[in-house]
């Protein structure tokens, strides 16, 4: 099934069947190939879309790396890739790891008249047994431009297509649930249970890796879709399979609400996102989002539709924009709201108050360090002091500081790690945020999905 998973290409830009002619002319005829179906090409070759939107026969493009983890650099075995659009939504099947760690995984591919790769950019995840999902906040994927494919056959190679995975602690004893989405489109369907969620490929095939034994309830999120619930029993080191969700009818709910930007000299729109609130974790404000369930551009109302039945939480400003949610608490706009859908569209009582961000200069983008960390970030000239926290990859707090004085000028803000330094495990991701405080209220602070280092 690896194979036919890895090579059938089922995904449709368009949504919508489309054919071409022959090959035998220069630009094929209506029936030479059938782009969802995938018929019509010699062995070898896939159907793809022209840069004029006219499907034709051509070398398939593929993405390869390796699995490993991050900890050791030893080789994963069994994890699941699945290729991802800007919108989270699988555009591939998915590619199992060999011993070594490495896979091989087709995915559709624009061309102009030579065959050649147009840009565009994909993002990966991998799930996989005693492993932490990638990419979940505040770890990010990557793009990866298949427009870069080279070679015989057409291969997409480089670091972003190499996967580090974190181990788990107290992984023994773990199970995993899998089953299939049987929606018309089920391409990206987030699938949750106890917290762990899996993503359903363009065949609507899923796996939710690390759950402890136990019955689970087991639900899938998909834009304009509602899915049946199932309960799964789940036994310690084996997998429950055939836990299929159908389809119990639309999703038409729209939440709404309204986005205040203040005191933001560069930044003028922000996005909201529906993170289901099973993946939620508090203390570090993030969680899982559905594909779709997300308003872009917004500088005041903003309306997210086609909402599955489920609770999320609402947050404004998670992506790297230059803004956040404000952190005062004691103002209006600046709570985490919950937001349950249950048929009916639902306007969100409370607005949403966004500032600026203050800016991260190290550790960022996931850079290595390998001595005490420095925590450099801008300065607030409002504030009096900051406070500076340090959370591990699962979102746990694992040091904190206050009462930080500022440099009060145009210097950053530089704090060293005074914390137990045996916390800090070589191999693993962490994360610092900062806000600044002034008459006991929190007045802004680092993104989101910024300040992510790996200790060497």
């Amino acid at each position: 099934m690896k194979s036919a998973l890895r090579y059938l290409c089922c995904f449709v830009l368009s949504f919508a069947l489309v054919s071409c002619g022959s090959d035998d002319d220069e630009q094929p005829k209506a029936d030479a190939c059938n782009f969802q179906a995938q018929t019509g090409c010699e062995t070898g070759q896939v159907c793809e879309t022209g840069v004029d939107g006219t499907p034709a026969c051509f070398a398939p493009v593929s993405i390869q790396g390796r699995v490993y983890d991050v900890s050791d650099d030893s080789a994963v075995e069994g994890a699941r890739v699945v290729a991802r659009d800007a919108n989270d939504v699988a555009i591939s099947g998915v590619a199992v790891t060999d011993k070594d760690g490495k896979y091989s995984l087709r995915v559709p591919a624009k061309r102009d008249a030579t065959g050649k790769a147009q840009k565009t950019d994909y993002t990966l995840r991998a799930d996989a047994a005693g492993f932490l999902t990638f990419p979940k906040a505040p770890r990010i994927a990557l793009p990866v431009d298949v427009s870069t494919a080279a070679g015989d056959p057409l291969t997409v190679a480089n670091a972003a297509t190499d996967i580090g995975l974190v181990p788990l602690e107290n992984a023994a004893g773990l199970g995993s649930i899998s089953g299939k989405v049987l929606a018309d489109h089920p391409a990206g369907t987030l699938v949750v249970a106890a917290g762990a969620t899996g993503t359903a490929d363009t065949n609507g095939e899923y796996t939710i890796f690390n759950l402890p034994a136990g019955n689970h309830e087991v639900r899938g999120y998909l834009s304009g879709v509602n899915l049946q619930s199932r309960n799964a029993e789940v036994k310690a080191t084996e997998n429950t399979s055939g836990v299929d969700l159908d389809v119990l009818g639309d999703a038409t709910a729209t939440v709404s609400g309204n986005v205040n930007i203040v005191n933001a000299p560069g930044g003028s729109v922000t996005s909201v996102i529906l993170a289901v609130k099973d993946t939620f974790v508090v203390n570090a404000a993030r969680g899982e989002a559905p594909p779709g369930l997300r308003a872009a551009g917004v500088n005041g109302s903003f309306n997210i539709p086609n909402v599955p039945d489920g609770t999320y939480v609402a947050l404004a400003a998670f992506e790297n924009d230059g803004l956040v949610r404000d952190p005062d608490v004691n103002i209006g706009g600046t709570a985490i709201v919950e937001v349950t859908v249950t048929g009916p569209d639902v306007s969100l009582a409370q607005n949403f108050k966004v500032t600026a961000a203050l800016e991260v200069f190290a550790p960022k983008d996931g850079q290595s360090v390998s001595s005490v960390p420095l925590f450099s970030f801008e300065d607030d000239s409002s504030e009096e002091t900051y406070t500076v926290w340090l959370f591990d990859v699962l979102g746990n707090e694992i040091w904190k500081k206050e009462n930080i004085a500022g440099p009060k000028g145009s210097k950053p803000v530089d704090v060293s790690f005074d914390g137990d330094v045996t916390t800090l495990k070589s191999g693993s991701f962490y994360q610092f945020r900062a806000v600044s405080i002034k008459a006991g209220s929190a007045i802004s602070a680092t993104e989101d999905l910024k300040g992510v280092f790996f200790y060497e």
